[in-house]
């Protein structure tokens, strides 16, 4: 029989030694600079999290912005913003890359900046300097020209929502030729000069007629431009039934308070519209928002609308894998997955919290893994049993309420190798910032646990989901190992891909590699 402790020497040999330590002091494995793109990319919203300030993260971007290639930014760009569904990371990303190669910049420019926010936001940061630039430049005036040049006189009047900058201070920058008397006045209009009223567009001049008193119809204008005017119940129903997907999700207490609901009908229309799996789709709605409306909707909204948001979740996460072979999802529950999913932001941190994320994706796990064991964690394993039969929304509420100790992501593995189980997958769900079990001869707890389990199981696979915007993991790429960050519904099909073995050596960062510039 051989020498168990020779062996043990032998093992962790071939580990390799660790190259950093991370924000909360624990050994761990620095990621490459494509690598760590990636995950600020699909993470970072540029707010404050437990161990980094905003400032620490914008400057570790624009580090890295500078040390890949101009390629794979414009690419991590585009899949930040069109499978992340982030917003402030893909429009800095964007302005980073006008200065480091603007030709680049004009081929994703138009897929990246795909609303009226993210023109704003754009603008804002390049403005800023916080990129590397302070004026916008003659190829980001000449994309921004294009931008306002490609929407209808309609949209362009409803963009002008927001400020700071506000679309008539895009106006003022860029200079656009209007090619109609309508745009032209439209553009006077918004920059507060005088124009005669006939040559506005009709929305416009609809709209002003219902600021003088006209309250026949109401125009179709986002909600913002008209509540200052006083709309009574009649005209907050219209307002409900041809406002968009989100913005009836984030508007249900403001309905609720005006009466909304009591008009006929409308209970049921706004039920059907938030369950509509098309809509959802189009939405390009996190499953955390999801959550996060679901928690704060006032007993004033009717049960059917809450309802309707727990059919939502469900549709939402309808993608998650259902993988052959015994399944472990392991959720950190310790107290740094207590901050906020995207940050501390001043006036506007969300409710929701790296655990109710990481409580999210492993109830959507369980729902389509029935067999699946479920080893939440903290400094160890804590204890709990979920049906799967419930639904997404209360098993994540239910495993959100555990936890709060020191983080040690190699217990559930530790715990595996105890019980000397056999499986195929292993998903970690984390902010990767293990400290507790640091005292190790080599390496990481965390890859001599998992080189343990695969000797076991030598056709296993660990996914370690990362929720935060940090640079370091405690188990590095390998065949059997996928880092990935996120929390959008993509990451449960990069975690399938990698499950059924259809990822190339580069695993994630591959995913980005393919984007089509």
């Amino acid at each position: 029989m051989a020498n168990p402790t020779l062996f043990r020497s032998l093992l962790g040999a071939l580990i390799p030694r660790t190259t950093t330590r991370n924000e909360a002091g624990g050994r761990a494995y620095l990621r490459t600079p494509e690598q760590t793109l990636a995950q600020l990319a699909a993470t970072g919203c540029l707010n404050a999290t437990f161990y980094a300030s905003a400032g620490e993260q914008l400057d570790r971007v624009l580090d890295l912005s500078d040390r890949v290639a101009p390629e794979f930014l414009a690419r991590t760009a585009l899949y930040s913003r069109q499978r992340g569904f982030m917003k402030d990371m893909p429009a800095f990303l964007l302005a980073a890359l006008s200065r480091r190669d603007p030709a680049l910049m004009d081929r994703a420019f138009d897929r990246v900046v795909d609303s009226p926010r993210m023109l704003r936001t754009f603008v804002q940061i390049v403005r800023s300097g916080a990129a590397g630039r302070k004026s916008l430049g003659a190829a980001p005036k000449r994309c921004v020209r294009r931008w306002l040049d490609q929407r209808t006189d309609a949209a362009l009047f409803a963009a002008s929502v927001g400020t700071a900058p506000s679309i008539a201070d895009v106006v003022k920058m860029v200079h656009p030729k209007p090619t109609t008397r309508e745009r032209e006045a439209l553009y006077g209009y918004l920059m507060g000069r005088d124009v005669r009223f006939e040559s506005l567009p009709a929305v416009v001049r609809q709209f002003e007629a219902f600021k003088g008193g006209d309250r026949a119809e109401v125009p179709d204008v986002p909600f913002q431009m008209l509540t200052a005017v006083g709309l009574d119940r009649r005209e907050w129903a219209q307002v409900a039934r041809r406002g968009g997907w989100q913005m009836i999700r984030m508007n249900l207490n403001t309905f609720a308070r005006h009466g909304v609901f009591d008009e006929p009908g409308l209970t049921e229309h706004i039920a059907a519209r938030l369950r509509d799996a098309s809509e959802i789709a189009r939405a390009r709605v996190f499953p955390y928002q999801l959550l996060a409306a679901y928690r704060s909707v006032d007993p004033a909204v009717p049960g059917a609308v809450r309802r309707a948001l727990e059919d939502a979740m469900e549709l939402a996460i309808a993608n998650t894998p259902a993988i052959a072979g015994r399944v472990y999802v392991c959720p950190d529950v310790s107290g740094s997955m207590r901050s906020p999913i995207t940050g501390h932001r001043k006036g506007a941190t969300t409710a929701v919290r790296c655990v109710d994320a990481a409580a999210l994706i492993t109830a959507a796990i369980l729902r389509q893994n029935p067999s699946a064991d479920l080893l939440p964690f903290e400094h160890s394993v804590v204890r709990m049993d979920l049906s799967w039969r419930d639904s997404v929304m209360t098993n994540a509420e239910r495993l959100a309420s555990i936890g709060g100790g020191g983080t040690c992501v190699s217990a559930p593995l530790a715990q595996l190798n105890e019980r000397k189980a056999e499986g195929e997958l292993v998903v970690i769900v984390s902010d990767n910032e293990s400290w507790v079990d640091a005292n190790v001869a080599r390496g990481t707890a965390t890859l001599r646990e998992w080189n343990a389990f695969r000797a076991r199981n030598p056709r296993a696979r660990l996914v370690l989901i990362d929720l935060q915007p940090y640079s370091t993991t405690q188990a590095i790429d390998r065949e059997d190992i996928l880092n990935i960050g996120g929390f959008s519904d993509h990451v449960f099909e990069v975690v399938s891909q990698f499950a059924a073995g259809r990822l190339n050596s580069e695993h994630w960062v591959g995913q980005i590699a393919s984007v089509a510039i």
